[in-house]
C-alpha cells in the first residue's frame, strides 16, 4: 500500500523495466478535467447496496449509496496508515486508528458503533490489513455472518529486527499476529514472521542477492521494508479443503507481497504450503497467467458466491520484483513492467485462469481491491485514481463512481479499498431510492 508513488528497492528493476516505465511517464494517461461521483448506474444489472470506502486522505470512513450520496461518515480513523475499513451488521465499523506515517502503520484497530462509541480496541504496529476468522475474506456472502464473540482476529503488523539471512541491515519485517475473540483479553494465540521463511518463498540466487544488496540503499527511514506484505486473509471454508486438500485449511492465511510479486499460503505450523510467483515462467500454467506484478487484495472467494474457492486478486502492474535475469517479459513491455492493471480469478489448484478483467485504460499503480458480488458481478476499486466500478462477467460496467474528495500532500482522491454491503447491514439508515444514470456519449459531452 504505497500511498505516494511507489518507491521500489533499488536493484529490483531490470534495465528494460526502467526504460519501459520511463517511456510510459512521457505519455498522457488521464484528462485533467473529469466528472466525479456516480457516472454510470444500471439498477437492474448492479448488485445494489451501500459501498464502504477507505479513502487515504482525511480521517474518516465513508458509506455511499448507489447514486454516490454520502449517507454515513465516521470520523477519527486513519485509512492511510492501516486500512481497510469495514462495516458489519448493525452499523458497526472497524478500522485503523492513529498513524505512524513513515512506516504506513496505525497504532490500533478500533471497533465503534453507529454513533461512534468505541466498543473494542487492539493496539499494535498494524499495517495494511486485518481479518476476522468468522468473516474470512472481509466481505459479504449470503452464507456467512461475522461474529465478534467467536473466532480469532488476524492482524498484519510490523516488527523491526536483524536477520542476516535476508540482509545486513535492520528489517522492517512483516509479522502476522492472531488474537483471541473479543471479551477474552486480546491474547496472542499465534504469530508468524516473514523473514524466518525466506528460503520457502521461491527466490532464485540473483533475487536473494538483490534483496541482500537492496537493503543497504533503502534504510533512510531506519529499516528495510523488504517484502511489503499488503494483504493477509484467512483462507476460509472452501471446496478444496472439503475435498481433502489440506493446503487450503480454513485457518491458514494467504498473503500478498507487493515488493516480490508473490502470493503464498501460510500453514498453521508456519511453513509455506502453497505459492504463486515470484517467477511466473516456472510452469505452462503460470506462463498462461503471465507475470503478476505488485498485486493487492489476494483472497479466496467465500462460499455462497459465484466462483467460490477461486483466488481473486488485483494485479496492479507497474514495476515490481527482485532479480530474475531472464524473466518473462509481460505484454512485451520488458521484465516486470506493465502499464495496465488486471483483476484475475484463478483456480488455485489447477492454476487455470478462470476470468479476467482488463482494459488499456485501466491502471492503478498501487493499493486497490476486488470483491465478488452475489449476482456474479465484481466490484473493483482502482484505488490510485479513486475509481470504483462494478462489472459483469462479460466485462460490462453497470456502476461507476469517481471519489470526489481530494486531499493529502499529493491532493489525491485515492481510495484504499471499497466493499459493497447489503442495505440491511446498517438498519439505522433507510434504503435509498435508486436512480438510473446513463452518461452521455463521449463525443457528445461538452463543458460550456
Amino acid at each position: 500500500m504505497r500511498h505516494q508513488r511507489h518507491k521500489l528497492p533499488r536493484l529490483t528493476w531490470t534495465l528494460s523495466a526502467a526504460i519501459a516505465l520511463s517511456a510510459l511517464a512521457l505519455r498522457p494517461v488521464a484528462q485533467s478535467v473529469y466528472p466525479t461521483g456516480t457516472t454510470i448506474y444500471d439498477p437492474a444489472k448492479a448488485w445494489n447496496g451501500f459501498t464502504v470506502l477507505s479513502p487515504l486522505a482525511g480521517q474518516a470512513v465513508l458509506v455511499i449509496d448507489m447514486n454516490g450520496a454520502v449517507v454515513k461518515r465516521w470520523e477519527g480513523f486513519n485509512n492511510s496508515a492501516g486500512g481497510p475499513a469495514r462495516v458489519f451488521p448493525g452499523g458497526i465499523v472497524m478500522a485503523a486508528s492513529g498513524a505512524n506515517a513513515p512506516h504506513q502503520e496505525s497504532t490500533a484497530i478500533v471497533r465503534r458503533d453507529f454513533a461512534g462509541q468505541e466498543l473494542w480496541r487492539f493496539e499494535a504496529r498494524q499495517h495494511h490489513d486485518w481479518q476476522m476468522e468468522s468473516f474470512p475474506a472481509g466481505y459479504y456472502s449470503p452464507d456467512g455472518t461475522p461474529s465478534f464473540d467467536t473466532g480469532n482476529t488476524l492482524v498484519l503488523t510490523h516488527v523491526n529486527q536483524m536477520q542476516p539471512n535476508v540482509s545486513g541491515v535492520m528489517l522492517e519485517d512483516d509479522r502476522l499476529v492472531e488474537i483471541s475473540p473479543a471479551g477474552s483479553g486480546n491474547k496472542v494465540t499465534w504469530e508468524w514472521t516473514a523473514s524466518d521463511h525466506i528460503d520457502e518463498l521461491g527466490f532464485a540466487a540473483d533475487a536473494r542477492k538483490a534483496i541482500k544488496d537492496g537493503g543497504a540503499v533503502n534504510t533512510a527511514r531506519g529499516s528495510f521494508d523488504w517484502l511489503h506484505v499488503n494483504s493477509a486473509t484467512y483462507v476460509g471454508p472452501n471446496r478444496w479443503f472439503d475435498q481433502g486438500d489440506k493446503r487450503f485449511a480454513p485457518e491458514n492465511v494467504i498473503i500478498s507481497s507487493r515488493e516480490a510479486s508473490l502470493l503464498a499460503i501460510v500453514g498453521r505450523n508456519g511453513s509455506i504450503v502453497w505459492r504463486m510467483g515470484p517467477d511466473f515462467t516456472q510452469s505452462p500454467e503460470l506462463r498462461k497467467i503471465r507475470q503478476i506484478i505488485g498485486q493487492h487484495h489476494a483472497h479466496l472467494i467465500p462460499k455462497g458466491l459465484p466462483g467460490a474457492g477461486n483466488l481473486l486478486v488485483f494485479d496492479n502492474g507497474g514495476a515490481s520484483g527482485y532479480g530474475f535475469a531472464n524473466p518473462l517479459a509481460p505484454e512485451g513491455r520488458g521484465a516486470f513492467a506493465r502499464a495496465t492493471s488486471r483483476v484475475l480469478e484463478i483456480n488455485p489448484v489447477t492454476l487455470e485462469l478462470v476470468w479476467t478483467y482488463t482494459n488499456p485504460r485501466f491502471f492503478s499503480t498501487n493499493i486497490s481491491s476486488a470483491q465478488r458480488l452475489p449476482n456474479g458481478n465484481t466490484l473493483i476499486d482502482a484505488g490510485n485514481p479513486g475509481r470504483m466500478f462494478e462489472v459483469t462477467k462479460e466485462g460490462a460496467i453497470v456502476w461507476e463512481y469517481i471519489y470526489p474528495y481530494f486531499g493529502g500532500p499529493a491532493n489525491a482522491n485515492s481510495v484504499y479499498r471499497a466493499y459493497r454491503i447489503p442495505y440491511g447491514w446498517i438498519p439505522q439508515l433507510t434504503a435509498p431510492a435508486e436512480r438510473k444514470i446513463t452518461p452521455p456519449a463521449n463525443g457528445e459531452f461538452r463543458v460550456p
